[in-house]
């Protein structure tokens, strides 16, 4: 069983966006400065954070082999203080508001740039990823009729399947030669520490900036834009009224692309059959549709990320082997107090 194939195949009518999105997620789990235990429990977090039911049991079904039954349920109901590793609860205290700017956790001295290139790009890369699935997949992975002890099982059976995939090394950068070459963005000199990562990087934001232009009005995107730089990472809540208002001034034939990418970008788990009905209205091809998810989610998921950047001496985790923290370790850390806070 593949987990990664409906999100892929949503990407596939526009070629350039599915290489894109392979490498932005692919070079961040290849590299081996931080542990995949680490990396999943992160991808979990960031799908909390973004109410992607879809992305949650993905991604806590490989916490059920890597970090075990009890720690992966923990993060699926939003529980992170009940995490039973120390470290592993820190990073995923760190990743769950990583989104937030009024919500920073300290960071461990030390941090390697290979290791902040690795997690860093794993934020990034699921809440982007999250948000393209929030508009495009069913909410969940698993049947929905299931009980707690049937799914747990159901959960633990595909852990086992996909032991393989979660624990066998990936040789790092085998993705990067899907696009051509592109220089390093500014404002993400946070992949700076791995090749593969800064070269994935690089590419894949050329051409989600490719794809935006192509399926956007500029006005749209610069709306957007505008309100990810005041955005602080707070929920909207359920009411959209916030991006009607929003999208008043635009020109009539450019609100429905307003309010996708809006919505996507911002609270992506609002987006319904409406609002894509509306903007296939204009624009009725499935390529101009993903292109237009895919600019919106990245341009959330790149601001994300430089934030992170610009907050690199007081915002990033202890990374590296969950559970070689010693519990003296953890009680003179930093992250003592932020444990108690959760």
């Amino acid at each position: 069983m593949r987990l990664v194939v409906p999100p892929a195949q949503l990407h596939s009518p526009s070629p350039d966006v599915l290489a894109a999105y392979w490498m932005l997620t692919r070079e961040p789990l290849a590299g081996t400065a931080v542990g995949r235990a680490e990396k999943e429990a992160v991808a979990a977090a960031v799908a909390v954070a973004n109410i992607c039911p879809y992305c949650v049991e993905m991604h806590t079904v490989g916490m059920y082999d890597l970090s075990g039954e009890h720690d992966a349920e923990a993060v699926a109901s939003d529980r992170v203080e009940t995490v039973t590793d120390p470290a592993l609860r820190a990073v995923i205290a760190w990743a769950r508001t990583a989104h937030q700017l009024d919500d920073v956790a300290p960071q461990r001295p030390g941090l390697t740039e290979a290791e902040r290139a690795e997690i860093v790009g794993v934020v990034v890369a699921f809440h982007y990823v999250s948000r393209v699935v929030n508009v495009f997949l069913s909410s969940f992975l698993l049947p929905p009729g299931l009980g707690p002890r049937s799914r747990r099982r159901m959960k633990q059976g595909i852990s086992r399947l996909l032991r393989p995939t979660l624990r066998t090394p990936r040789a790092g950068g085998r993705s990067v030669g899907l696009l051509a070459a592109a220089p390093a963005p500014a404002d993400m000199t946070w992949s700076a520490g791995n090749d593969n990562i800064a070269a994935a990087v690089a590419r894949s934001c050329r051409t989600f900036e490719a794809a935006g232009a192509r399926s956007l009005p500029i006005g749209v995107r610069r709306l957007v834009l505008d309100r990810l730089e005041a955005w602080r990472g707070e929920e909207t809540g359920l009411s959209t009224a916030w991006c009607e208002d929003l999208i008043a001034d635009l020109p009539t034939h450019e609100r429905a692309a307003g309010r996708l990418a809006l919505l996507t970008a911002v609270s992506s788990y609002q987006v319904d059959e409406g609002v894509i009905a509306e903007f296939r209205r204009f624009d009725p091809s499935d390529a101009g549709l993903v292109d237009a998810v895919a600019w919106s989610a990245f341009a959330a998921s790149r601001l994300i990320g430089n934030r992170l950047a610009a907050a690199r001496t007081s915002a990033l985790p202890v990374v590296g082997n969950v559970g070689a923290m010693k519990e003296s370790e953890w009680h003179n850390s930093g992250w003592r107090n932020r444990d108690r806070a959760a």
